[in-house]
């Protein structure tokens, strides 16, 4: 199926969702590979949406799931929050709504999501999203890349990860989610050409597969999860944001 059929088609099940489900869509947004920049021929869509309810329905005594889990197939993998819900977990820094936000693949928003965009990043915490990604970095790691023969695809999995930490121990705000934007600012130039050609063979491949295992960045991986596991403690704990703000940032997104 073409890509722009599949856009259009996205479009066509988030006004079915809305009409379903009798919601709003604040903002829509495709996640994973695609978002990444490393996405194969035959990768699905992950098609991630924020949404608001009718103000009543949040004065139910049996509250509503706070998430819609739409379709998943081949194809798509389409999920959203609820606006409570996500403004609870940005209270928190949680690092996948910082994620969804920086995507650079947006479906649709609108006016009431640009209100969120403007105080989202001071709700970011440093530590919280060293964490998160230096985790996901060790995990793959030590699931995929540490025999001889490995999933060459892996490599974008546990590499990603820490050049997020290294963004957000120089810029101190959630990191971009393109790979090409945080291998251009924060990979070492030794590795670049081994990055590059995997990321060709990687976008040209419908699976890229497996290969011998690629000791310069398995060296590199092992080295930044060692330092970065040391630095993490000293990164501050707290944001600038408050709950006043977004509890009154809720309310005017009911009202508008």
């Amino acid at each position: 199926m073409e890509e722009q059929q599949i856009i259009s088609e996205i479009q066509q099940k988030l006004n079915t969702l809305e009409a379903e489900q009798h919601i709003r869509i604040l903002h829509c947004v495709e996640s994973g590979s695609r978002a990444w920049g490393f996405a194969s021929p035959d990768s699905d869509y992950d098609v991630r949406f924020f949404y608001v309810r009718e103000p009543d329905c949040y004065l139910r005594l049996d509250p509503m799931r706070d998430v819609i889990e739409y379709e998943l197939n081949e194809i798509y993998d389409i999920n959203g929050w609820d606006l409570q819900k996500t403004l609870r977990l940005l209270y928190r820094s949680n690092p996948t709504l910082f994620e969804w936000n920086n995507s650079p693949l947006v479906y649709r928003t609108t006016p009431e999501w640009e209100l969120v965009r403007k105080v989202i990043d001071s709700y970011f915490v440093d530590k919280k999203g060293v964490y998160h990604y230096l985790s996901m970095a060790k995990t793959t790691y030590r699931e995929y890349l540490r025999k001889d023969t490995v999933l060459l695809k892996k490599y974008f999995y546990a590499v990603r990860p820490l050049l997020a930490c290294r963004w957000i121990l120089e810029h101190h705000s959630p990191p971009p989610m393109l790979f090409t934007e945080l291998m251009e600012t924060q990979l070492p130039e030794h590795l670049r050409q081994t990055m590059e050609s995997l990321l060709a063979l990687k976008m040209q491949s419908p699976e890229l597969g497996t290969g011998k295992r690629i000791d310069i960045l398995n060296t590199y991986i092992e080295e930044e999860i060692d330092r970065l596991g040391k630095l993490v403690h000293k990164l501050p704990e707290r944001h600038e944001g408050t709950m006043e703000t977004l509890n009154a940032l809720f309310l005017q997104i009911l009202r508008s």
